[in-house]
């Protein structure tokens, strides 16, 4: 299980090559080639520019064994770690706003995190690290810390952080980037303090309500599906028998990784969010900045001029990819039927760069 690899909240495209001079695929031909992706059961995406949706495609099937039809085109999918830079988002908004500051230390704007023991040395790791996964604090989302198949325990997030406390640390303090959704069960609970709100309470006041993103929820409670038509995916368990992950467990989602959404929505957040809409530019670049130790990515296609962001998790992968004027977005979700891995971000990259570049 490698989910935490591959869920990478800001990659700049350089797994797919540009496409030779050819005529554009529709959104409906890329669809179907990223069902025919090894792993992939069901795929659907849709391209908007300007606001405006420009093509939308559904291939493969909505269940497993070709059963249920396709998924409905404009279905809500499960966004992954796409979730954390609206969390990061949120942060950054409390900083503009007073309330929080880049290098404030855990340990004075969460205090039970010190008082509990559950993060050590909470004293020197500040919210820029924790943005920016340089802090050091270990992963909990890994096997054997977590059972992905325990679809009914409620787990608080300071119960997750129990999990990320019982694990060794592998670095000081913002000394590299180490991808670690501990991070961000740790700006949820700022966040909460801070407003005195839930998470989703805050999403919905700062985010989904004023972009009109109306088919976006944050849930947290498990056993909770997706509301509406959607597609199911699957993930081999022990013995290679495939599990229908359906009600995949809202409370370890949450701030890292819990939002449900839209083709639709997701183009609307992210032309928001790179046009400038949600942040200035100095706190925006706090979450678009290659952090410390990141190697360069390999010469992306369009020349440079798209970003991915991706999400996954037992039995889907999703991703928005934009150009870097916030104008042109293609969105899409797949559901798989076997472990994931980086064979569907690579075609998921190869479709953003058959729809969008020039």
């Amino acid at each position: 299980m490698r989910y935490a690899a591959l869920a990478c909240a800001v990659l700049l495209l350089g797994a797919a090559q540009p496409a030779q001079a050819h005529t554009r695929p529709d959104v409906q031909t890329v669809a179907e080639r990223l069902a025919a992706t090894p792993g992939v059961l069901g795929a659907i995406a849709e391209m908007y520019v300007d606001g405006k949706r420009a093509g939308r495609g559904s291939a493969g099937s909505r269940l497993l064994d070709g059963r249920g039809g396709t998924i409905p085109a404009g279905a809500r999918y499960r966004i992954g770690s796409q979730t954390k830079g609206m969390t990061a988002t949120v942060a950054l908004q409390l900083m503009k706003e007073g309330r929080l500051g880049l290098d404030d230390k855990l340990s004075a704007v969460l205090p039970v995190v010190a008082e509990k023991d559950l993060v050590e040395r909470a004293e020197e790791i500040t919210v820029r690290q924790l943005i920016r996964h340089t802090s050091g604090v270990p992963e909990w989302f890994r096997p054997g810390l977590v059972d992905v198949f325990d679809t009914t325990t409620y787990y608080r997030p300071a119960d997750l952080m129990k999990v990320s406390r019982s694990q060794p640390r592998a670095q000081e303090p913002g000394e590299r980037f180490s991808y670690s959704s501990a991070n961000y069960t740790l700006l949820t609970m700022i966040i909460e303090r801070i407003t005195g709100r839930s998470l989703a309470a805050e999403f919905d006041r700062r985010l989904f309500r004023p972009l009109g993103m109306t088919g976006t929820y944050l849930p947290v409670r498990p056993p909770e599906g997706i509301k509406g038509p959607h597609g199911h995916g699957y993930t081999p368990g022990p013995d290679g028998t495939l599990h229908d992950m359906d009600r995949l467990n809202a409370s370890w989602g949450h701030g890292a990784g819990g939002v449900i959404s839209t083709a639709r929505d997701m183009a609307a957040y992210r032309a928001a969010f790179i046009q400038g809409e949600l942040l200035p530019a100095g706190l925006q670049k706090v979450i678009t900045d290659p952090p410390e130790g990141v190697p360069a990515p390999p010469p992306p296609p369009c020349g440079g001029k798209l970003v991915q962001t991706n999400g996954g998790a037992a039995g889907f992968t999703s991703a928005t990819i934009s150009t870097l004027d916030g104008r042109r977005h293609v969105a899409v979700s797949t559901t798989l039927e076997a472990a994931q891995d980086l064979t569907v971000i690579k075609a998921i990259a190869q479709a953003g760069a058959d729809l969008l570049c020039s």
